[in-house]
């Protein structure tokens, strides 16, 4: 169903850079709506959900919510500066799709235009799932309203959870063993040697992905490459370093690790309690299980002589680590 719509937006990109139509807003921003429901417009201060999926008008898709399973979800704000993305939202209402063009170099003046945007526009294609009106309503209601709605989409997304680990067991042909805890694994690659212990550091390449498969994260820049994602600048693509054990970590990453030596390929699907839960985190949403292709590429035992150094930040290792 995800790709059906991410191929639904694309073709109303297609469509609408065809046909024109567009209404003209501050900052060479453009906007048309694409599929116009009735209902009541946005206004300042409604809570609204929604997803989209972001291109340039020369390239490929840079972003997708589709792929990551993660709509937008906030309170309209006021809107302020010329060319904001948000400014349309006012015209648009509950179920609308529309598309919207800002102009890129718009959008960066004053700042270095990026240099992996090409052409003239940043094309977002927005689908409102969701708007529940402030209005009149107390806070205490409105947020009452938010978090019944927010909930019953974390409930929809535990009930279908065991069936998409499988689908992705079975579309990958995984042979996985499955611990008590739930975590699900394979060796793809036997290592030799001891396995790790609590407090060995753990030297790893690692690639996430979701359950549709898309990549979120990954140490590996010919793995990143291959599957056309952004390079980002702040990611060295190198092993990681961390110590087994340590706060922080996922449970369903330390204990898989705790069964793999060095020089060990494994692929590990870990269900959402062993991830993050029914909370999520700013990646992605409630009860959403993740799947990790990892080489074990050392393991240092810790020396006991050593001083006790502070424990080092991993800022590219964003969704093993438990907020």
């Amino acid at each position: 169903m995800k790709k059906r719509l991410v191929f639904l937006a694309l073709a109303a990109i297609a469509l609408a850079s065809c046909n024109g139509g567009f209404t003209k807003g501050d900052g060479g921003m453009e906007y048309k709506i694409l599929d116009d429901k009735s209902g009541p417009s946005i206004k300042e201060g409604d809570f609204i959900s929604f997803n989209f999926i972001v291109k340039t008008d020369a390239d490929s898709v840079l972003q997708s919510t589709y792929e990551k399973g993660q709509p937008i979800r906030m309170a309209v704000p006021k809107l302020t500066g010329k060319g904001n993305i948000m400014t349309p939202f006012s015209t648009f209402s509950e179920g609308d799709s529309a598309m919207i063009k800002v102009n890129i170099d718009s959008m960066s003046k004053g700042h270095p235009r990026p240099k992996e945007l090409k052409g003239k526009f940043l094309v977002y294609v927005v689908k409102i799932e969701k708007v529940i009106a402030k209005g009149n309503l107390t806070d205490p209601v409105f947020q009452g309203r938010i978090q019944d709605y927010i909930k019953n989409i974390s409930e929809e997304a535990k009930a279908k959870e065991p069936a998409s680990i499988k689908k992705y067991i079975d579309d990958n042909k995984l042979k996985v063993t499955t611990t008590a805890s739930g975590l699900n694994y394979v060796i793809n690659q036997q290592g030799s040697g001891p396995l790790p212990a609590t407090g060995d550091t753990i030297v790893v390449n690692y690639t996430g992905r979701f359950m549709n498969g898309k990549i979120f994260e990954t140490s590996v820049k010919a793995e990143a490459i291959k599957n056309k994602m952004q390079i980002n600048p702040m990611n060295p693509y190198k092993p990681i370093r961390f110590a087994l054990g340590a706060p922080g970590m996922i449970q369903g990453f330390t204990e898989g690790f705790m069964l793999l030596n060095k020089g060990t390929k494994a692929t590990l699907v870990i269900p959402s309690k062993l991830a993050y839960g029914d909370q999520g985190n700013q990646m992605m949403q409630a009860y959403t299980p993740l799947a990790f292709d990892v080489e074990v590429v050392d393991i240092i035992h810790p020396n006991p002589n050593a001083p006790k150094p502070a424990q080092p930040a991993m800022p590219t290792v964003q969704a093993p680590v438990k907020k």
